[in-house]
C-alpha cells in the first residue's frame, strides 16, 4: 500500500525519527558523570524523547498514507499505542542502564523494545475506524518486527556508548531510518478493503478524532521534538570546569595547559614512592594503609569488584560514587572521600571536588574556561573537568610543568 503516500510527509516522518533519536541519545551522552537525581532525570528525558519521536514518526507516516476519506482515529487505541511505546522505551533503557551490559541483557531489552514498537504500530493502526476492513500480510508483519528489533538493538547500543559528535549523528540517522523502515514495511503489507453498506465495518465505537485533530496533536509533538533538538545543541555546562575560590599562583594560571599526548616518561615519574604516605589531596599527613587493590561495584544481582588498575575515573554521586572503567559507569558504595583515601595516590589524583582520575589513563588535556579538561582512554573515552586550583598539580603529574634553568 505504499503507492499514494505523500513524499513530503514521508520525508518529515523520517526526519522526526532522526531528530528524536539525536535528542534522546544526546541526553544519554550527558548522563555520564552526572550525579544522583540529575542522572535519573536525563534518563527519563532520553526515554521520553525517543518514545515521542517514534510515536510521532508513526502517525506522521499514517497521515502520509492514502487512507480512506471516511477514516477516523479512535482516541483510546491511539493513547494506548503511545503508552506502549513510552513504557517499553523506558523499561528497556532502565534495564540496560543497571548492572553489566551483557549481550544477553542488551539483546533481551532489544527484543522487548522491538516488540513494543511493533505493538505500538499495530495498535495505532487498529485505532483507524471506518467503512473498511484492514488486511495485513503475515510475511510483512514478521519482517517489520525483525526490523524493529534490529533498530532497537542499534538504539540501545548507541545509548550505552553515549556518543557525541559525528558518531551521535550517524547513530541517530541509522536509528531514524531503521524505525521508519519498520513502519513503512508494515504499511507495505497492509490493505484497506472497502465494504458495502450492509457489511460489518471496522469498529467505530468510542470517542474518535478526525485526521485534522490528529494533525494538530502531531504538529505540537513535532514542535516539542524540534525544541528538544535545538536545546540539545546547547553546549553541556559540565564540560566547562567550574570556577573555584582558590586561586592558583599567577605564573601557573597564566600558562596554558598543553594539548599534547601524555609523555610516558612523565607517567613513570608520577608513581614516585615518596607520595605514598599522603592522601590524594595533599602531603604532610600520617602514613596510610596500603591502597585497595579492588573497588566494590553494585550490580542488579549483588556486589561485584573491579580491579583498581581498570578504573579510569571516580565521580561523586550524592553519598556514593560512580566508577568509570573506560566502557561505562557503575555505582560504588564508597563516598568520594572514602575513594580518595582508599586509592593509590601514586596512580590517582583528585582533580576536582567531585572527580578522581587515574593519571596513567589520561590521553588528552587542555585549558578550558578557568580550569581544564582531561580525557581518559578506553573503548568509550570520557572527559573530566579539572578545577583551576588543581591545574598546576595535574601538569606536574603529567610531566608538563615548566622547568626552570
Amino acid at each position: 500500500m505504499f503507492e499514494g503516500h505523500d513524499p513530503y510527509l514521508v520525508a518529515l516522518s523520517v526526519a522526526i525519527a532522526i531528530l528524536g533519536g539525536y535528542t534522546g541519545f544526546g541526553l544519554a551522552a550527558r548522563i555520564r558523570g552526572t550525579p544522583g537525581v540529575s542522572a535519573r532525570l536525563l534518563l527519563a528525558g532520553a526515554a521520553s524523547f525517543l518514545a515521542v519521536g517514534i510515536w510521532t514518526m508513526h502517525f506522521v507516516g499514517v497521515l502520509a498514507a492514502p487512507i480512506p476519506p471516511d477514516a477516523v482515529y479512535l482516541v483510546l487505541p491511539t493513547i494506548i499505542s503511545f503508552l506502549i511505546c513510552a513504557l517499553v522505551v523506558g523499561i528497556s533503557l532502565f534495564f540496560v542502564s543497571i548492572g553489566e551490559p551483557t549481550l544477553l541483557r542488551v539483546a533481551s531489552s532489544a527484543v522487548l523494545l522491538g516488540l513494543g514498537i511493533a505493538s505500538m504500530h499495530y495498535v495505532g493502526i487498529h485505532g483507524l475506524a471506518g467503512h473498511f476492513a484492514i488486511e495485513h500480510d503475515s510475511g510483512m508483519i514478521v519482517l517489520s518486527v525483525l526490523i524493529a528489533i534490529i533498530a532497537a538493538y542499534g538504539g540501545l547500543r548507541a545509548f550505552l556508548a553515549r556518543q557525541d559528535g559525528i558518531r551521535l549523528i550517524a547513530s541517530s540517522i541509522a536509528f531514524g531510518i531503521a524505525v521508519s523502515g519498520m513502519h513503512y514495511t508494515a504499511m507495505y503489507g497492509m490493505q484497506f478493503e472497502p465494504l458495502s453498506a450492509e457489511a460489518p465495518h471496522h469498529a467505530m465505537g468510542g470517542l474518535a478524532a478526525s485526521p485534522q485533530i490528529l494533525s494538530i496533536v502531531v504538529s505540537l509533538l513535532c514542535f516539542v521534538i524540534a525544541a528538544g533538538f535545538l536545546l540539545s545543541l546547547v553546549p553541556d555546562p559540565r564540560r566547562q570546569a567550574p570556577v573555584t575560590t582558590t586561586r592558583a599562583p599567577a605564573d601557573e594560571a597564566a600558562e596554558p595547559v598543553a594539548t599534547a599526548p601524555v609523555n610516558p616518561v612523565g607517567l613513570a615519574a608520577m608513581t614516585s614512592p615518596r607520595l605514598m604516605p599522603a592522601p590524594l589531596g595533599g602531603i604532610g599527613q600520617p602514613p596510610r594503609a596500603l591502597p585497595a587493590p579492588r573497588l566494590p561495584i553494585e550490580g542488579a544481582n549483588g556486589t561485584h569488584f573491579i580491579d583498581a588498575a581498570d578504573v579510569r575515573s571516580v565521580s561523586a554521586d550524592a553519598h556514593y560514587t560512580r566508577v568509570h572503567d573506560g566502557t561505562r559507569e557503575r555505582m560504588c558504595p564508597w563516598s568520594i572521600s572514602q575513594a580518595e583515601a582508599q586509592l593509590d595516590p601514586g596512580l590517582f589524583l583528585r582533580v576536582h571536588r567531585s572527580h578522581i582520575v587515574a593519571i596513567p589513563h589520561v590521553t588528552f588535556v587542555r585549558k578550558e574556561g578557568e580550569g581544564a579538561v582531561i580525557e581518559l582512554d578506553g573503548p568509550s573515552p570520557h572527559r573530566v573537568p579539572v578545577s583551576r586550583a588543581k591545574i598546576a598539580e595535574v601538569k606536574a603529574r603529567l610531566g608538563l610543568a615548566r622547568r626552570h634553568a
